[in-house]
């Protein structure tokens, strides 16, 4: 009974601890302080001036380590020289040899930091010698426990000692000596003193650093000394690929012109240790095609040609082929994609996905409310058959098979169900349809081209052929052959001849084609044509020369812009397209697009205003740029106030607010900053920002479904504004393409039944269950890929496009230019892994798909994905997933597991 007032008997294990327990139950034996007050936790009282352990509070120890550091002190300061070189060399040991926990100084370094200035002035008094360097040892190292950091004490007295062992005063004071360098370095250099012997010094310490498993260390160090190019000089085989993989993934940190010497700096590495596949990645992602030739030229490899040709290709960058070999005519196939649909066939085959889908499929209006019943006139009617005509193209994109548009025979039923401009979005769809199958497709379109009494199914079929030659290649060319002739881009109504620039811009993109701009260009200049025209043809050479700084486009579009006799045409809603078109000329070109800006700045019309925002986006894409984002939240701070520049000030907002998104998708973090922003307003912006945040936060996130972006997407449908409700609408749609989210989907329906009633409303609801299903959920339109580390100009700009029409979506989409929502095509391309052999016939292999894990800087070889199932290719990777290979049975040529990857067998592989 006497256990029951908790003083229980120790247990055995309890007295295993020895003499803890007895203390415990002592209280009387608790310490106290001079006050008073009981000394918690063992702490023991501290000098007040210095923070040290009193005297007589010191371990027996620790008493006698004190005393002869103290001792040794004494022996310099004596006149016997022959004492300091022994002294020296017992305080080194004892700094040397001393361990401590990681928050606490060392003992030696805490005894001797109030000898410090002892110690320097005896420095001073010495005459040079030996002992002398070894004193400055010694006070460099004291350097880092002591009095002021301006002062970089460490530094200081590192530099008057000749360099020894470094290594040996162990990592944190190589890290604290990489420190001060770099701070050094910074006031010398404003100061425009002397750096020699810091970057001497610095130098010295990169190999510790590579050695000890501090890559980034390194990488960092040499960077503050403006040395970054030299680190391949350091590398071994060991070590390269962290380094790499560090430098490559800070440059979104690092502002411009830096972050191009880091990339350029990794490929040079990658290259001299044959790792071409992941220099091709990061030529591509410095958009220089001189590099792009040089890797291709560095290897006779045909496979690995092969290879680097796909990652060209899904980059969708244009090369000449450089003989007519067969060899080379393969390889010119994988750069054209020229296969691209056949495989993504196979895809289909393999997940039985090939039966055509019905929209009825997509909306399932037996789930939706009964509401929508008995609205049957002609008007609604022909609004439901056209969203359904893209609805069916979405989902049964690339598949060449619905039962819809290619039904067998006359394919042109449906296009009769929609009325007028609704015909040349109907008869475009077939282009989506037959995506990326040049041969095939052809016949299927070639059925709208005898409808000479329907000039507008006729101008349907220059948009699908157009969007058929997206992102593929043809000797043939037949998309120039049939849409570059003078009698359809000059003649006959305009919506034949947007249909057709618009079809050239499509098939093109990214090609920087002399011939297309000679062309086009006259349709910019010359003053009789259309705004219409002139600024889809801008478009279509913006998109044609993407992110190239092509001068040509750039003179024209600028003397148009300048020019006074078409000033009242730039009052036109069509003149926003031809500033996208100036824009996309300097995609992702930073500040080389400072002139421009100057340029534009001396345009006197309402429209500069927009066009220079607008180009200073472009130029900045994917950057993660903060200063440029904060420049974009001022701009939408401002007040605008009525005038005649009303209208140019509030687009003026809206691009600011898509640019935020534009700038910041590309780095994690800034996506998160970006989406906070949107937040602040849509709750405190005026009502042009308002609509423009929805269509931002699609951007900033495609084919990502995360549920925080489509929460706030879902209250943002419902808004009082009903343009803020349709871009949220859409931007659901944006954020699920090609996923089938079930969520999504369930909110889309929920959406059909509440704008039941509202003509508009109910056709965004409809295309955004299209992009939902896109593919039957195997395509995705996120510019990212290459493990997210490349953005494809051409998905990028195709998607700003449409979010640029939607900025006034009654003025284009729900007016007469649905067709402009086809500008995401460009940005279409499947979300697979398929592998291939040496003869690139598909081969199955199992893979582990799982969530990527960041492993930069970890150490030892840490795992690169987390959460994995073990598949068989081909499979479909969602956002953020990455694959590896189950064994070594194969080794892979690509440098990720994503989209179409050569795998050679791996000659050391024995089958246990």
């Amino acid at each position: 009974m006497a256990k029951e007032n908790g003083s229980k008997p120790p247990t055995a294990a309890d007295k295993g601890k020895g003499k803890a327990i007895d203390q415990s139950e002592k209280v009387e034996d608790v310490k106290k302080d001079k006050d008073g007050k009981p000394i918690q936790n063992g702490d023991k009282p501290k000098d007040s001036k210095t923070g040290d352990l009193k005297e007589d509070e010191l371990s027996e120890e620790d008493q006698q380590l004190k005393s002869e550091l103290e001792m040794l002190v004494e022996r310099l300061k004596e006149s016997n020289k022959s004492l300091y070189k022994p002294a020296l060399d017992h305080i080194a040991e004892a700094i040397k040899t001393s361990t401590s926990s990681m928050t606490a100084v060392p003992k030696p370094l805490k005894f001797l930091r109030p000898h410090f200035d002892d110690l320097a002035s005896l420095y001073a008094e010495w005459s040079a010698g030996s002992d002398k360097d070894s004193l400055a040892d010694v006070l460099s190292v004291l350097g880092m426990t002591h009095g002021d950091e301006e002062k970089l004490e460490t530094l200081k007295y590192r530099l008057l000692s000749p360099s020894g062992d470094l290594g040996s005063w162990g990592h944190e004071y190589i890290r604290h000596l990489a420190l001060e360098i770099g701070q050094d370095y910074q006031r010398r250099t404003t100061e425009e003193e002397d750096t020699e012997e810091l970057v001497t010094l610095a130098e010295s310490l990169i190999p510790y650093f590579l050695k000890h498993n501090a890559e980034a260390d390194a990488v960092d160090l040499l960077s503050e000394i403006e040395r970054i190019e030299d680190i391949p000089k350091y590398l071994d085989e060991d070590t390269y690929q962290r380094v790499c993989l560090y430098m490559v993934s800070t440059v979104s940190v690092i502002p411009y012109p830096e972050d191009q010497e880091y990339l350029k700096t990794a490929h040079e590495i990658y290259k001299q240790y044959k790792q071409l596949p992941q220099a091709m990645t990061l030529a591509i992602r410095l958009n220089d095609l001189d590099l792009i030739h040089q890797d291709m030229d560095s290897t006779d490899d045909m496979n690995l040609k092969k290879q680097m040709a796909f990652q060209i290709a899904r980059q969708q960058i244009w090369l000449e082929p450089s003989a007519d070999s067969d060899e080379e005519r393969e390889l010119y196939d994988c750069m054209a994609n020229a296969k691209l649909f056949e495989y993504f066939k196979t895809l289909g085959k393999e997940l039985n996905i090939l039966d055509p889908k019905v929209p009825e499929d997509i909306y399932k209006t037996h789930l939706e409310s009964s509401r929508t019943a008995g609205m049957t006139n002609v008007e609604t009617s022909a609004r439901h058959n056209l969203a359904s005509a893209f609805v069916n193209a979405f989902v049964n994109a690339g598949f060449g098979a619905d039962k819809l548009m290619a039904t067998e025979g006359d394919g042109t039923s449906w296009v009769w169900k929609t009325k007028e401009d609704g015909q040349l979005s109907a008869a475009a769809s077939v282009g989506m349809l037959w995506l990326w199958d040049v041969e095939g497709g052809l016949d299927k379109i070639d059925q709208f081209q005898y409808f000479d009494d329907q000039p507008l199914m006729k101008a349907g079929s220059y948009l699908a052929y157009g969007m058929i030659n997206s992102g593929v290649r043809s000797d043939h060319d037949p998309a120039l052959a049939l849409l570059g002739e003078q009698s359809v881009l000059y003649e006959g109504n305009v919506a034949s001849r947007v249909a057709a620039i618009m079809g050239l811009g499509l098939a093109y993109a990214g090609t920087n084609r002399a011939d297309l701009l000679d062309r086009l260009l006259p349709l910019i200049e010359d003053t009789a044509q259309e705004m219409q025209v002139s600024a889809m043809a801008a478009l279509a050479c913006g998109l044609i020369c993407v992110g190239s700084l092509n001068s040509r486009p750039s003179e024209v579009i600028l003397t148009t812009l300048h020019d006074e006799d078409r000033q009242k045409q730039f009052k036109d809603k069509w003149t926003r397209f031809m500033t996208l078109g100036l824009a996309l000329l300097y995609f992702g070109r930073q500040e080389e697009v400072d002139v421009i800006l100057e340029t534009i700045k001396a345009i006197d019309h309402p429209m500069a205003r927009p066009a220079y925002v607008l180009v200073e986006i472009c130029a900045w894409a994917g950057t993660g740029a903060v200063l440029k984002i904060q420049e974009l939240l001022h701009i939408c701070n401002d007040h605008i106030e009525d005038s005649d520049d009303k209208k140019g000030d509030e687009l003026v907002q809206s691009y600011a607010v898509i640019g935020i998104a534009l700038i910041a998708m590309g780095e994690d973090v800034g996506q998160d900053m970006a989406l906070r922003h949107f937040g602040h307003l849509m709750h405190y912006g005026e009502a042009n920002i308002r609509k423009a945040v929805p269509l931002a936060m699609g951007l900033i996130s495609p084919s990502n479904p995360q549920m925080k972006v489509y929460d706030r997407l879902t209250r943002h449908s419902h808004d009082n504004d009903n343009e803020v409700a349709i871009n949220a609408i859409f931007s659901m749609g944006l954020l699920g393409a090609g996923t089938n989210n079930a969520r999504l989907a369930q909110l889309l329906r929920q959406l059909a039944s509440y704008y039941h009633r509202d003509q508009n409303s109910l056709f965004i609801v409809r295309i955004a269950q299209g992009l939902l299903h896109m593919g039957k959920g195997t395509l995705t339109i996120n510019p990212y890929h290459t493990d997210r580390q490349v953005m494809s100009q051409v998905a990028a700009a195709g998607l700003l496009t449409v979010l640029i029409s939607l900025i006034d979506a009654k003025d284009f989409i729900l007016d007469k230019h649905h067709y402009l929502l086809y500008f995401l095509v460009t940005a279409m391309t499947p979300r697979f892994l398929l592998t291939l052999d040496e003869d690139l016939k598909p081969l199955q292999v199992n893979v582990r798909v799982g969530q990527a894990v960041d492993v930069v800087g970890q150490a030892g070889r840490p795992k690169t994905i987390t959460g994995w199932q073990t598949q068989s290719t081909p499979v479909l990777l969602a956002y953020g997933e990455r694959a590896e290979l189950e064994d070594e049975q194969y080794i892979a040529l690509g440098s990720s597991l994503e989209g179409l990857v050569i795998l050679k067998k791996n000659p050391e592989w024995q089958n246990s």
